[in-house]
């Protein structure tokens, strides 16, 4: 799943987000949903979430 849909993205769910700094390079950083900040449906470059370190970044595609 490619994590544009907010209806898969839910707490606790692992995940790997695109932080605001490295949307050139395309580097992914793993973590845990903590809170999910897009309150649309879809969002075509990706939902927008906090993990629980408290990085935020768009969900770039779901590990667990």
């Amino acid at each position: 799943m490619d994590g544009k849909s907010r209806k898969d993205i839910y707490p606790g769910l692992e995940v790997a987000i695109i932080l605001k700094k490295d949307q050139r390079t395309g580097k992914l950083t793993e973590g845990v949903v903590k809170d999910i900040l897009t309150s649309a449906a879809f969002h075509s470059r990706g939902i927008k979430v906090r993990l629980e370190d408290g990085q935020v970044g768009r969900v770039a595609e779901i590990l667990g």
